[in-house]
């Protein structure tokens, strides 16, 4: 997908085969220092604005993959970085990202610099790039390149691989790339400093992790949204799911309230773990606490009023928030959009900026390493761990402010999964806020068949699936190499018969299947 961008953030899964442990990340921007509560309360701004230099984190994909690449890779930056460069020097750009531009253009042309390159053809009616056009990025390719010519003569010099990659990266955050990247973001009313970049780090993490039945599945911490998969997993892991009937009214609907549950807490627990106060992690994915949430599931009708639960009885603690839980309501403000009639209107430009600018990418070698990264913007959802959100109007609750190198709240992202028997599968999903809603349902095809095995099953080719039903139906897809892009699901290639399931139609946006094997 070339809708991505440097810019960006990334946040990734390894499976490290030698030491047989999942690893973490983290590689999500932060705010400048100088983007607190009281900057834009002074500004007239009850919350960070989506666009401009205002809604600017530190750019997180770089340092991401350098330090990926760096830590665990085996190539030089110079070979990595070479079909990117190519791109940059020039390539056709595909019709999605053109369109998106066009549609896009009153507000690019706010930014000189972004004008400059994305509208080639300013005054005519259409300023973005036709189809097919030959895109080109010149900047973008001499900050490639100066990443390369730094790494290459790091090595001429006798430095390892690692020390050399490493010293690309520090010509980013640190040297003349970061001078300029600050230089032009300030001049556009930014407040990043040279010292929000140098101060900023890449995370190695350890993830957070739940089973079910005999499977292992693994996400980044809650600074993202992944655990609420996990929770939801371990509600359902109490439910008798086949008993249900695959896709049944009652099986749908224990999936939709776990899910209610799951996200109830999402949005008043979750937060930045690098800032007070520490959030209830251990509570959140006890199997204990997930049993009591299933206990509270309405089975006569959807709960719309379903809360957020207390999970830190289940870590030995007392709650700190009973006044803010007290309070949390769902019934605030919503105003559908309606076309002229009042009726519900298909908003294609929400959709448009809901699925945009994200791509799930998994890979795996001979060797069993699996790697699962996730890419694109983010934005900050309000939680009772945001020490520094605001005050809300009309008793709304607390209004996200991300706090000065605070992080933001990013919605897609990864989920090895590693099942009893051996072998490592993954399920990834893009989509924001619905990439666990997308992920979950998988959970019906995990519980009769188990992941494709061992590290000499893995390829790399992309399968298409259409309405895909129940495992039991022998549905087998067709395994075409270069088939990538939206309705499109990606699978790690085992040497056996594939058999993949979801339980949704496929809509725009790329999904992730977990690879299996019917059991023997």
């Amino acid at each position: 997908w070339d809708v991505l961008s440097w810019g960006g953030e990334t946040q990734a899964l390894i499976y490290h085969p030698g030491l047989r442990k999942v690893i973490a990340i983290n590689a999500l921007g932060v705010a400048p220092a100088g983007a607190t509560p009281e900057y834009f309360a002074g500004k007239k701004m009850a919350y960070p604005p989506d666009f401009g230099p205002d809604a600017m984190v530190t750019p997180g994909t770089p340092g991401g993959l350098m330090v990926m690449l760096a830590e665990y890779g085996t190539l030089s930056l110079k070979d990595v970085l070479a079909p990117a460069i190519a791109m940059a020097d020039g390539y056709p750009i595909e019709a999605q990202t053109a369109n998106s531009i066009e549609n896009n253009k009153k507000r690019l042309k706010e930014w000189p610099y972004a004008k400059a390159v994305m509208l080639p053809h300013l005054g005519q009616d259409r300023e973005a790039p036709e189809a097919g056009e030959i895109f080109r990025q010149a900047d973008l390719a001499v900050t490639l390149r100066k990443l390369v010519e730094t790494e290459q003569q790091a090595l001429r010099q006798g430095k390892s691989r690692k020390a050399a990659i490493m010293a690309a990266y520090d010509r980013f955050y640190k040297g003349d790339i970061a001078e300029e990247y600050v230089r032009g973001a300030r001049e556009q009313g930014s407040t990043v400093t040279m010292g929000d970049l140098a101060n900023w780090q890449v995370r190695i993490e350890e993830p957070v992790s739940t089973t079910y039945k005999g499977i292992e599945v693994y996400k980044l911490n809650v600074w993202t949204q992944g655990p609420a998969l996990l929770q939801a997993l371990n509600i359902l892991e109490n439910a008798d799911l086949k008993s249900m009937g695959y896709n049944s009214t009652r099986y749908v609907h224990a999936l939709y309230q776990a899910m209610n549950l799951a996200f109830a807490d999402r949005d008043f627990y979750y937060g930045d773990i690098y800032f007070p106060p520490e959030e209830p992690v251990k509570g959140l994915l006890s199997k204990e606490y997930g049993k009591q949430r299933y206990g509270q599931i309405n089975w006569a009708k959807n709960d719309a009023t379903a809360k957020p639960g207390d999970p830190y009885p289940f870590q030995g603690g007392q709650n700190p928030y009973t006044d803010l839980l007290a309070k949390w309501s769902t019934t605030g403000p919503f105003k559908a959009a309606t076309d002229g009639a009042g009726q519900a209107s298909d908003d294609e430009a929400f959709m448009e900026a809901f699925y945009a600018g994200t791509t799930s990418i998994q890979a795996a070698d001979s060797a069993g390493w699996v790697v699962s990264v996730t890419q694109r913007g983010g934005a900050r959802q309000a939680s009772a761990g945001d020490a520094d959100a605001l005050a809300g109007a009309q008793g709304r609750g607390p209004v996200p402010v991300v706090r000065g190198a605070g992080r933001r709240f990013p919605g897609p992202e990864p989920a090895p999964v590693l099942p009893e028997h051996g072998g490592v599968g993954d399920d990834a999903a893009a989509g924001g806020g619905g990439a666990e809603h997308q992920q979950l349902p998988d959970a019906g095809l995990v519980r009769r068949a188990r992941v494709a095995p061992g590290p000499d099953a893995a390829g790399g080719e992309h399968a298409r699936l259409g309405p895909i039903g129940p495992p039991e139906d022998g549905l087998h897809a067709r395994v075409r190499g270069a088939d990538l892009g939206p309705d499109q699901r990606h699978l790690v290639r085992p040497e056996a018969r594939q058999l993949l399931g979801r339980l949704e139609q496929p809509r725009r946006g790329l999904r992730h299947c977990v690879v299996v094997q019917r059991p023997d």
